[in-house]
């Protein structure tokens, strides 16, 4: 198992992406499937018509959400971590994916940027 940390900045409040993040409706409006997401604790969720799926862990609103992860028939989850701070109407995320199976990590790393935090970045800064 192999662990990973990358670093955004998105030109937008850290209130935007927040709800970019725990709301069902936004998170298709930026990867073009459907999703179950809120932000408590406990709750499931599924996103990318449920490719990936798995459980919220802990919530800090508008700063911290901490989920296990599952892809395809993984027999342990992956531990993801997303860490929002903002100054200034940009936001800067930091995410820790712990438990990354080895023959899937190329896929995850390359995953979070092509399929997640860039079309998110995208979305948000041409909304700005």
């Amino acid at each position: 198992m192999k662990s990973l940390r990358k670093k955004y900045l998105i030109n937008a409040p850290s209130g935007k992406v927040w709800i970019a993040l725990v709301d069902p409706k936004e998170i298709k409006e930026w990867t073009g499937s459907t999703a179950r997401m809120d932000e408590k604790v406990g709750s499931r969720f599924k996103l990318w018509d449920g490719d990936i799926y798995g459980k919220n862990k802990e919530i800090i609103k508008n700063k911290k959400i901490v989920q296990e992860w599952y892809a395809g028939k993984w027999k342990e989850p992956s531990i993801a971590t997303i860490e929002i701070s903002g100054k200034d109407g940009k936001s800067k995320i930091e995410l820790k994916q712990v438990n990354v199976p080895d023959d899937e990590f190329d896929g995850i790393n390359r995953g979070w940027d092509d399929y997640y935090f860039l079309p998110l970045k995208e979305y948000l800064e041409s909304s700005e």
